[in-house]
């Protein structure tokens, strides 16, 4: 008899050994589809967090691009009025009229170069409409470089009216300052 339960003991023992074993590589089990579900989410909130921060930083700019427009149009419009050129006449803001008028006549009339090379040289606060107008473009172009990795907005401006101007209006600047 003290064979039997001694028997009996150990199966139970054994037995509920045995589930232990199955209960504590159940719960191993899914500890480890947890870690590797907190470990995705927390990559996942990561590239979200990164795309909002893009994100802000485009809103950012986008928020204050009538600041920045409206101070890039106030330095030409006595640009514009110095070498005859007139806006667009379209629905687009009017630092985009404003430029594609300049650039219009620009293609119209290669002599508008020239008479801007002149505005430059003889008239210094057209120089500093030129002067501040490039500085600032070319610090919104690097703005939008550094803060949006794909570069998408950044080139969009570059190749725009933006940058056609901006490559217009250095020519003048250089022909003013090396010219006669």
């Amino acid at each position: 008899m003290q064979n039997t339960i001694i028997l009996i003991l150990s199966i139970l023992t054994l037995a509920t050994t045995i589930g232990i074993f199955v209960i504590i590589r159940n719960l191993n089990s899914k500890i480890s589809n947890i870690n590797n579900t907190l470990t995705f989410q927390y990559n996942l909130i990561m590239k979200i967090q990164s795309v909002l921060k893009n994100k802000n930083a485009t809103n950012a700019v986008a928020e204050n691009a009538e600041i920045i427009y409206s101070d890039l149009l106030q330095n030409l419009i006595p640009v514009m009025a110095a070498i005859d050129a007139m806006p667009r006449n379209t629905n687009e803001h009017p630092l985009w009229r404003a430029l594609g008028g300049i650039m219009d006549e620009y293609a119209k009339n290669p002599f508008t170069l020239e008479k801007l090379r002149r505005c430059i040289k003889l008239d210094s606060s057209i120089a500093q409409n030129i002067d501040n107008y490039i500085t600032r473009a070319n610090r919104l172009l690097q703005y939008l470089t550094t803060t949006e990795p794909d570069g998408i907005l950044a080139s969009t401006f570059t190749d725009g009216l933006l940058g056609q101007s901006l490559t217009f209006f250095n020519q003048a600047q250089q022909l003013a300052e090396n010219g006669d």
